[in-house]
């Protein structure tokens, strides 16, 4: 990670975070109120394919002590009402602002997977987290909603993960392998602005 871009993430997380403290504050306590604890949902993700993280969500779903893998249409009907409406604003998202802020994750770069993906895949995981992983990216804007839309058929784990590692981790990998050979500040700053611009829903 260059100076510049770590710059740009501790300038931005910092300020995002102090400006969007009510925000956080009120969804963490309608989270508590409507669906009780735990507020924060922390998952072990890869920095590298040997460091591992914890990353920051608020808790959308119903904890389940099987949990495995990706979330696919068999986790469907553990997701609550104030979740569902986290996750189609990705409101559950902003507690990553913290990781940014600590260095696990950077604003742009491949979404951080987890540790079972890169012990599946590891020469892929290799070359692609040669890139600090991010909240959005090139994969994240292009492949995520076509990612969805694979794996809400799945009626369980199993078939969820035999989705995710056929049809999804190939193309996704292709996608940051692509955005690594391209990155830049300024590339970094477009991928941002589209991610904006798509959350807001002006695209």
């Amino acid at each position: 990670m260059t100076l510049s871009k770590r710059l740009l993430d501790i300038l931005l997380s910092s300020l995002l975070l102090i400006v969007l403290s009510p925000l956080l504050l009120g969804l963490a306590l309608a989270i508590l109120i409507r669906d009780g604890a735990p507020v924060l949902y922390l998952s072990e993700r890869m920095k590298t394919p040997e460091q591992a993280f914890r990353l920051w969500k608020f808790r959308t779903m119903r904890p389940d002590a099987r949990d495995r893998g990706v979330s696919g249409g068999d986790k469907a009907g553990r997701i609550s009402k104030t979740g569902n409406f986290l996750r189609r604003c990705r409101l559950d998202e902003l507690p990553q602002l913290w990781n940014i802020l600590r260095g696990d994750i950077s604003f742009v770069g491949p979404r951080p997977p987890l540790r079972r993906y890169t012990e599946m895949f590891p020469e892929l995981y290799a070359e692609v987290l040669r890139a600090r992983p991010g909240v959005t990216g090139l994969a994240t804007l292009a492949f995520h909603r076509t990612e969805e839309r694979l794996l809400a058929p799945c009626r369980d784990a199993d078939e969820t993960e035999a989705v995710y590692c056929r049809r999804c981790v190939p193309r996704k990998a292709r996608l940051d392998l692509i955005y690594a050979r391209r990155r830049s500040l300024c590339y970094d700053l477009r991928l941002m602005a589209a991610t904006v611009v798509r959350r807001i829903g002006l695209h």
